[in-house]
């Protein structure tokens, strides 16, 4: 059902009961068709995530010339016709607000031996950071033109393959401008040496690794202080790939037991040092606030008992920045303040998202203290009847309707509002359905 342009949260009356089904992770999905489409054999993706992020990627690919199979009942997508890839002669390609889907498809058409790609994206996109990523993929010979803000977003990229060489970028602001360089290095012509500059989120530069020894790239990559070697090779695919769920995600039903008490059951969870997203470190948190965490087969339950004294943290977010929102906005329910650091970079994302928390919080009636990289949140009374602004950042909505369900008034009173929760369709389109049915079951005797 289309979801309101404002949609009050119905609050939890009874404390949270029953197992949440997540998607499939976002960040793994586009890596994943990105991958697919730089193999020569169909590949099929099992537990693919469908939402805006990955449809905007689907779509561009087929534009490409390669085939994507899409069965959302089955959430499967199967990518083939690799050859077909790049003979068109030109093709333009719309990656809406989606940083995966810009910064893939920018070195995914670098390797092109022609065609002339055009690339753009709404407003927003053209103010997020692509520059490092473009300035690399010329050192290694493509041709690539900004016909907007030299850059930025929109693209004009005149394909003649990459070159190879030695090559520095800085991802500090992204991780995902050296994720997209690493999975197309190994098509240019000769090995190429990335040079490091600044900081980096490792452990999404991690899971690209691993996503690429997944595909069947068999050459090592080879890290020396802070440069990473890559040869020449090919991907040698698997006939069927899984992704797994998406462990950001996985944030604001874990913590939904910090607002409404109750336990929480969440399937196919897997712990950092089983899976491969950096997220999961979020159930860390949790433990340090006062939740009981228990790990087993795979499977994750988050409970948090009626005599559970939740204290506020001091957390730096720097390696698994997407699920500070989660922790800052329950912040007001925990018992002293809460430092969150390590969050500059997500300035530059979707939004201003640090900025846009303290704005948040301060209108919820939080003592909120902001620095460039960092926020301090003290508890204060909640304020009643507010309404979030979400900043068409899907994060925002889902960090907040988590908020909502704390039965504040204590006779179930809605008195928190998401604007535009719609947004979420960008990486979880049945959050707030799934979100109600956990509501439900929570009633039931």
């Amino acid at each position: 059902m289309p979801l309101p342009d404002l949609l009050p949260i119905q609050p939890f009356t009874r404390p949270a009961r029953g197992a949440v089904a997540l998607p499939g992770s976002k960040s793994l999905t586009n890596r994943a068709l990105l991958l697919a489409a730089l193999c020569d054999q169909p590949v099929t993706l099992t537990g693919a995530l469908f939402s805006e992020d990955t449809h905007l990627m689907a779509e561009a690919l087929r534009k490409l010339g390669f085939t994507v199979a899409a069965d959302e009942a089955a959430h499967t997508l199967r990518v083939s016709d690799q050859a077909k890839g790049f003979t068109l002669e030109s093709a333009d390609l719309f990656v809406g607000l989606a940083g995966t889907t810009a910064r893939f498809l920018t070195a995914l058409c670098a390797t092109a031996p022609r065609g002339v790609y055009r690339l753009d994206g709404v407003p927003q996109m053209r103010k997020r950071p692509m520059k490092p990523l473009i300035d690399a993929l010329r050192v290694l010979g493509a041709d690539i033109r900004c016909t907007g803000v030299e850059g930025f977003f929109p693209l004009e990229i005149h394909a003649r393959g990459l070159r190879g060489g030695a090559v520095s970028i800085d991802a500090s602001e992204s991780s995902q401008l050296l994720s997209a360089l690493l999975m197309v290095a190994p098509l240019a012509a000769s090995p190429i040496t990335i040079t490091l500059v600044g900081g980096v989120r490792w452990p999404f530069v991690a899971m690209t690794i691993n996503q690429m020894t997944q595909f069947g790239f068999a050459a090592k990559l080879t890290r020396q202080g802070e440069a990473i070697a890559v040869p020449t090779g090919r991907y040698a695919p698997p006939a069927s790939y899984a992704i797994e769920p998406d462990a950001t995600a996985s944030s604001y039903f874990t913590a939904l037991p910090l607002a409404v008490g109750g336990t929480i059951h969440v399937s196919n969870l897997l712990p950092p040092a089983q899976g491969l997203q950096g997220d999961a470190q979020f159930l860390a948190v949790l433990q340090r606030i006062g939740a009981v965490v228990v790990a087993a087969r795979g499977d994750v339950d988050v409970s948090v008992l009626p005599s559970t004294k939740l204290s506020g943290v001091t957390q730096d977010f720097s390696e698994f920045s997407d699920t500070f929102l989660t922790l800052a906005a329950l912040a007001p329910l925990l018992s002293g303040p809460t430092h969150i650091t390590g969050i500059a970079h997500s300035r530059k994302q979707e939004t201003d998202r640090v900025a846009g928390m303290a704005r948040e919080l301060i209108k919820l009636g939080q003592h909120v203290v902001e620095e460039h990289d960092a926020l301090t949140i003290t508890p204060r009374p909640l304020q009643s009847g507010v309404e979030i602004e979400t900043y068409g950042d899907h994060r925002f909505a889902m960090s907040f309707g988590i908020l909502g369900c704390h039965d504040l008034h204590g006779d179930g009173r809605p008195w928190l509002s998401i604007k535009d929760p719609a947004c979420c369709a960008k990486t979880f389109p049945h959050f707030f359905e799934l979100l109600e049915t956990v509501r439900k079951n929570s009633l039931a005797p």
